[in-house]
């Protein structure tokens, strides 16, 4: 019977009291299918449009924007609540149970005979994604010693970029391989779905095993429904708190501009120089793989660093790095010119850093009892930013300057940077039964 009151290492990572290696181990396959798992709906929907439905290109656009807006307005919704119910059911079952819905939907997917039924079935998905988004969020702030929480951060951005690549590459050209086999498209369309409904079954199962049951906190101790319901966006009152939110805002509102936007200038530049559609989109999906590739680079640079300054510190450079990489493409003209991928590095450093100074940080306020219904509104701020940013951007995108959306982003890291200097300086840390418990773990 393993001592709970010990703590345990996996590699460089000290784990939290009670937390076993199995625990983290499992954590870590986990953190690397869960993001890319949930992107894979993407590649998959762009080939059921064309191959399964046969919507004219020129509706193509219109659909896969309001399929997203559809996901990010069920997610606000639900994102609380699930941080509710993690916080009294457990984390384990509702991160396995978002794998399960994921599967649910991968099966009926490529069934759809219409547009409307991949609404219906995109409703699904937002589910799925809001429970295994919070599984992954709240598990990654419970189960690093706080000495170790900079490096767990930095290691499970690391594992989900790699998941996102292989998955995306490596599943995203199944369909050729079964059409090769001799499979019609069709067929082929949904047996790729099929497998990753089976991945996801597998990282579900994976997830019951070895995850740690239960919640952080005894059952005496629990907080009521409506105190966890409340409580989520209560905490904002605690100015680092409210900090991390509003950096979860700019991070998930980061991410979307530059997935969506630095393809489509890529693209766009590429074709106005004549190259024909296929290689173009190649040229601006090149642009973005370099930013993830030097975001990967970094972030385990990036970690230990966080681990040795205040968070609130940490998060001001990160916001610094992340104004730098965007208001630097003021000065980039031609996103294919020679010196192009300087920009595109510091773009990537720069987004990964806020991702990770946001975690690290909400990771070590949250506390333990209600961490679930706080990572839930940390979740439902990212959303926010989607829904704002985004069709800001796009506005901004086609009637401004193609840089526009980046140059916005941009200066919100800057507001955050002065915010976070004044948080620092005005609101020293503030102790909770979390910091307490990772303080006990060091002596």
């Amino acid at each position: 019977m393993p001592d709970l009151d010990r703590t345990y290492r996996i590699g460089p990572i000290h784990l939290a009291p009670s937390v076993l290696p199995r625990n983290g181990w499992t954590f870590l396959a986990a953190a690397f299918f869960s993001i890319g798992l949930m992107i894979f709906i993407s590649i998959g929907q762009t080939y059921i449009l064309n191959e399964h439905l046969g919507v004219p290109e020129s509706e193509q656009g219109a659909i896969s924007g309001n399929l997203v807006f559809l996901t990010e307005i069920v997610t606000l919704l639900l994102f609380l609540p699930a941080g509710v119910l993690m916080d009294r059911i457990g984390r384990r079952g509702v991160y396995a149970a978002g794998f399960l819905v994921l599967a649910l939907t991968y099966v009926l997917y490529p069934l759809a005979e219409s547009v409307e039924a991949l609404y219906v079935y995109r409703i699904l998905y937002a589910i799925g994604v809001v429970a295994v988004a919070g599984g992954l969020s709240t598990v990654l702030a419970d189960y690093p010693a706080e000495r170790s929480r900079g490096k767990l951060v930095a290691i499970v951005g690391v594992m989900s970029g790699l998941g996102v690549v292989l998955i995306s590459q490596g599943l995203g050209a199944m369909p050729k391989v079964f059409t090769g086999a001799g499979f019609d498209g069709v067929t082929a369309g949904r047996l790729t779905h099929f497998i990753v409904a089976g991945l996801a079954v597998a990282v579900a199962l994976l997830l019951l095993w070895g995850l740690k049951p239960g919640v952080p906190v005894r059952l005496q101790d629990r907080p009521s429904v409506r105190e966890l319901l409340v409580g989520g966006f209560a905490h904002g009152r605690n100015p680092r708190i409210l900090l991390a939110y509003s950096s979860a805002f700019i991070a998930r509102g980061d991410q979307s501009v530059n997935a969506i936007f630095l393809v489509l200038w890529g693209t766009l530049a590429a074709k106005a120089t004549g190259m024909e559609s296929a290689s173009a989109v190649m040229s601006g999906t090149l642009i973005f793989v370099m930013a993830q590739i030097s975001a990967l680079v970094w972030a385990p640079v990036l970690g230990p660093l966080l681990d040795r300054i205040d968070r609130v510190t940490g998060l001001a450079i990160c916001m610094a790095l992340a104004a730098l990489g965007n208001l630097s493409l003021l000065v980039l003209e031609d996103p294919l010119s020679s010196y192009g991928p300087i920009f595109f590095i510091l773009l990537g450093i720069g987004q990964i850093s806020v991702y990770l100074g946001g975690q690290s940080l909400i990771g070590k306020e949250a506390p333990v009892g209600q961490r679930g219904s706080v990572l839930g509104a940390f979740n439902v701020a990212g959303a926010i930013g989607i829904l704002l940013i985004t069709p800001v951007g796009g506005y901004l995108f086609d009637r401004i300057d193609p840089r526009a959306p980046f140059i916005v982003v941009g200066v919100i890291n800057v507001i955050l940077v002065f915010a976070s200097i004044y948080v620092r300086i005005r609101h020293s840390p503030q102790p909770s039964s979390a910091h307490a418990e990772n303080q006990a773990s060091l002596k």
